[in-house]
């Protein structure tokens, strides 16, 4: 399970070097081949590629016209591309997704349990003071059982 924020740095090239802490779950659990994508060109979500697959094989199940699953590929193929993890650890970030999201220089890594999404550091920070965790937030989580 990928947990927690792990900061680092995108070098010039567009490279991210993934946090040690993110890439020993990797290597114990993954190939080094990840689907990179987004849903709102804001934040980058880095699937091992399993991960992605497993995602894949739900939507395969669904109706080729349901409306929600067009919505999701769409936007999941516009944003996204295969890539794969140097020998160094590093990630070539989509540079359509680089620019969108402004993912350059200081960025935030955190883990969401299967997958990782990366993000400009300073929006991070922005977003978290902005968007306060509200009561009605503590109450969906209790009646989700958490």
């Amino acid at each position: 399970m990928f947990r927690g924020n792990h900061p680092t740095r995108v070098d010039e090239k567009g490279r991210l070097k993934v946090p040690a802490e993110f890439k020993r779950v990797i290597d114990e659990k993954y190939s080094n081949q990840f689907y990179i994508t987004s849903l709102d060109g804001k934040v980058a979500q880095l699937y091992p590629f399993e991960e992605w697959e497993r995602i894949e094989q739900k939507l395969a199940a669904l109706s080729t016209y349901n409306p929600t699953k067009k919505k999701f590929l769409a936007r999941v193929n516009y944003w996204g591309q295969t890539v794969e993890m140097d020998g160094q650890g590093r990630l070539l970030m989509p540079q359509l997704l680089r620019d969108s999201a402004q993912i350059k220089g200081e960025v935030a890594v955190t883990g969401n349990l299967t997958f990782l999404e990366v993000r400009n550091l300073e929006a991070y920070r922005l977003e978290m003071e902005t968007e306060k965790f509200t009561p009605e937030d503590e109450k969906t989580l209790d009646e989700l059982g958490i």
